[in-house]
């Protein structure tokens, strides 16, 4: 298939760009596989839609500062830097911008000086490797000379805001490592919770950072061609647990991400059954992919011709996922990050 095919028209204004006052008053599309069809509701009755003995998985990656301003040294130049990965002690993999005009060995600042870095590689295919100095926490000078993440279709005249590091990040976030949010969890509070669990059904965790190649664009055109960089994550063996015995019980595993969803599938063996795990999620999920452990995904809009897009039109098909997304843009739904759900099952 061609990517072409994962296209859709959407109207700039219903790119959500400022979260709701209330997490979890989001609008919901329920969609039902089977029917094909679609319903509109609300976030709020999301365990309206939870059986007794479902597990509801969730992803508790902590989205960390990993957004640097600083300037070029000496010349004063601003330049943004995303960091990506890890690559060694001190060593990142980053996103720069201008990128292609720092050339190997140029020096940046950011803040007060106290942390620097030195560039290691030569322009290339806009990733770029630093090395960072600094003395005392890694972790301290990043909370306070970092800023959030944000994708860059939230484009506020004022930029970020101090609500950002708060609303930007699910309430059960514990694990650092994430250079975005799990957007599908963001809706969540306490209340739905308890909703949930009065139900019947359990809560479990997993952790899976999401990595930039998780919203990395699509460069090929045949989809069969498409690989999505690994990322790291964690299926504990109480989750895994959990999440067994729920099949067992005749239960339903609703992945709640995308990236929960991948973190599943690629824990799971020939006969269905998880196995703990702490590893790289390598596994690319397009149409033509036969699920094996999730019965059910709430996910959030996703941007067109992109990899998330991809995976759930593998999980609901095609055809019913983009006429749900044109039902969404007739009615007005709030697309992206910080917009609305829907819920496939």
């Amino acid at each position: 298939m061609d990517i072409s095919e994962f296209d859709y028209e959407l109207p700039e204004e219903l790119i959500a760009q400022q979260p709701l006052p209330q997490r979890d008053s989001s609008r919901m599309l329920f969609v039902d596989r089977e029917k094909k069809a679609q319903v509109d509701t609300s976030f709020s009755l999301l365990p309206d839609f939870v059986r007794e003995n479902d597990v509801l998985v969730i992803n508790n990656t902590r989205v960390f500062p990993a957004r640097l301003v600083g300037q070029r040294d000496p010349s004063g130049g601003r330049v943004e830097v995303l960091l990506v990965r890890q690559c060694g002690p001190s060593v990142w993999e980053t996103l720069v911008k201008p990128g292609a005009r720092l050339k190997q060995g140029a020096r940046l600042k950011f803040g007060d000086s106290r942390l620097r870095a030195e560039v290691l590689d030569a322009p290339g295919d806009g990733r770029r490797r630093l090395r960072f100095e600094y003395e005392g926490s890694w972790k301290a000078i990043l909370e306070e000379l970092g800023e959030t993440p944000l994708p860059p279709y939230i484009n506020r005249q004022d930029g970020l805001c101090l609500a950002d590091r708060e609303r930007y990040q699910t309430i059960f976030a514990r694990q650092d490592g994430a250079i975005a949010a799990p957007t599908a969890g963001l809706h969540f509070t306490p209340r739905i919770f308890a909703g949930v669990t009065a139900r019947g059904a359990k809560v479990t965790e997993i952790t899976l950072h999401v990595g930039y190649g998780t919203f990395e664009p699509v460069r090929v055109s045949d989809i069969a061609n498409h690989r999505v960089a690994s990322e790291e994550f964690e299926l504990s063996e109480k989750a895994a647990s959990t999440i067994n015995d729920a099949r067992l019980s005749g239960g339903r595993v609703i992945a709640v991400g995308t990236t929960t969803a991948r973190a599943l599938e690629s824990s799971v063996d020939a006969e269905g059954k998880l196995e703990p795990a702490q590893t790289k999620a390598d596994l690319t999920i397009v149409p033509g992919y036969k699920f094996r452990i999730v019965d059910a995904l709430l996910t959030n809009f996703h941007l067109p011709r992109s990899s998330l897009l991809l995976l759930v039109s593998a999980f609901a098909g095609r055809d019913l996922v983009l006429q749900s997304y044109r039902h969404a843009v007739d009615r007005g739904y709030r697309f992206y990050s910080y917009g609305d759900c829907m819920l496939l099952i």
